[in-house]
């Protein structure tokens, strides 16, 4: 199930809303994890035991830490941290590995063929959250929590549970034993998710689906169409992930919890480090935290804080993928982190915001390119073609170009910087209150309206996620 299906808006989310306003609270939290277990069931049933099994084990491992110290308290953490590596290395990354074998041993690994093990919908986000919360009981930053329901709700809630944010279990402890919602909030935690369902449906999708007549094609790219293609999916895999963080944040404020930013306006960076301060935050703090930092960070000298930001990099590739490309568009970002760490970082940052903007969006593009490519080889064949002057079946590119289309271009571009955010603090808005009040209810009435025949009336729906 998807926040962006007929399903979901019209079905689940308003009688899990409702059910759960009417609700003594003692109740509020079973409910929800009865009905985020029912979410993620919806998607096949033995995943959901997984991800219950998962739960249980991590409980139990939690209330075992609770009561050891020294050598026993660490042997419990690593228990736990093993057992999730291992659920997630089995059912995202072993047919990779298995691959990478069989080509190593050439004919000789022919007979090598396992069954192929699907891959459950958000594992990932799951798995780190998981660690986590375990993690951050060793270092005794938590409390253990004793409550079955509390844990698995905190693992299991839905508005975050499949496409992220990476919610730490510090950041919500509070929330998940004591929250309160009031009119104000529910209203913005509602307007938010409006706004996360807009920008799926309505930009992302547009731009999706000129990525896909690019990257389904290769061989009959032109140069045109390569650009317009990455330029696509660079605005499409922006307003899909934000989208969905969007809708996470407002579905959790309705409910009274508060998770954190995800998204800052990444395409408004001016350098690499700029962007990774800026895209997909919760991911980049969960490296910091649970990997950069301890391996030492950049506390061990130049050359020991370039190989744990490769290390970190690599892992952040691998993350999102159990494919060579993923772990070398990861590689590729490590790689230009470090030439701004070292003496070339002096003269990038030097350089005026406009060029700034121009080289990190040229890095940022063509490592797109390695991430939506299904093959290193169609990864490079398409940098041929964006960087070479090729005119054949030019055709394509025109044929595929829409007033439509182009006004969405044009919207995605504006609001991927922050313009809109600009707009809203200028002094003629702030100062009518008011009248700036009535106009949000009637815009996001509209975006709703629109976002609804958006779901409703087109076919082209991806849920990109399921690459992941």
């Amino acid at each position: 199930m998807v926040f962006s299906s007929v399903l979901f808006l019209f079905i689940f989310m308003p009688v899990t809303i409702g059910i759960y306003f009417i609700l003594p609270k003692p109740a509020k939290n079973t409910w929800l994890f009865i009905m985020s277990f029912i979410f993620y069931a919806w998607g096949g049933m033995a995943y959901a035991l997984l991800v219950l099994f998962s739960t249980i084990v991590n409980y139990i491992t939690g209330l075992l830490m609770d009561k050891q110290e020294g050598s026993k308290r660490k042997i419990c953490l690593a228990a736990g941290v093993a057992y999730n590596l291992f659920v997630l290395f089995f059912f995202k990354y072993f047919n990779f590995v298995v691959e990478n074998i069989k080509f190593v041993l050439g004919p000789a690994g022919n007979n090598i063929n396992p069954p192929l093990i699907p891959l459950p919908i958000g594992i990932s986000f799951f798995t780190f959250q998981i660690m986590s919360y375990i993690i951050d009981l060793y270092r005794k930053e938590i409390k253990v929590q004793k409550n079955f329901i509390n844990l698995g709700l905190y693992i299991l809630l839905f508005p975050q549970l499949i496409a992220g944010p990476i919610v730490r279990y510090i950041d919500v402890e509070e929330k998940i034993s004591k929250r309160s919602v009031d009119l104000d909030s529910f209203s913005h935690g509602l307007k938010r998710f409006i706004l996360g369902l807009g920008k799926k449906v309505i930009i992302a999708n547009a731009m999706g689906e000129w990525a896909d007549i690019a990257f389904n094609d290769i061989s009959r790219l032109s140069t045109p169409m390569a650009w317009l293609g990455i330029a696509a999916y660079t605005l499409q895999i922006f307003f899909d992930f934000s989208a969905y963080s969007d809708m996470a944040i407002g579905l959790g404020e309705i409910f009274g919890f508060h998770f954190l930013e995800n998204f800052n306006y990444p395409y408004g960076a001016v350098t690499i480090q700029d962007f990774w301060r800026k895209w997909h935050m919760s991911l980049t703090t969960w490296f910091r935290d649970y990997l950069y930092i301890p391996l030492g960070g950049n506390r061990k000298g130049a050359v020991r804080t370039y190989i744990n930001n490769f290390i970190v990099f690599f892992m952040t590739g691998l993350w999102h993928g159990a494919a060579w490309n993923f772990i070398l568009w990861g590689l590729f970002h490590g790689f230009f982190q470090i030439v701004e760490k070292t003496l070339f970082g002096k003269y990038i940052r030097k350089l005026p915001a406009v060029l700034g903007h121009i080289y990190t969006m040229l890095i940022v593009m063509v490592g797109w390119v390695l991430f939506r490519a299904d093959t290193l080889g169609d990864a490079l064949k398409y940098c041929h073609y964006m960087f070479s002057y090729n005119i054949k079946d030019i055709n394509i590119f025109f044929s595929v170009l829409d007033n439509w289309k182009i006004f969405v271009l044009v919207l995605a571009v504006l609001f991927s910087v922050p313009f809109a955010a600009k707009i809203n603090t200028l002094p003629v808005i702030q100062k009518h209150t008011t009248a700036k009040k009535y106009a949000d209810m009637v815009l996001y009435t509209m975006l709703f309206i629109i976002s609804i025949m958006f779901v409703s009336g087109s076919s082209f729906n991806p849920f990109i996620y399921f690459r992941f």
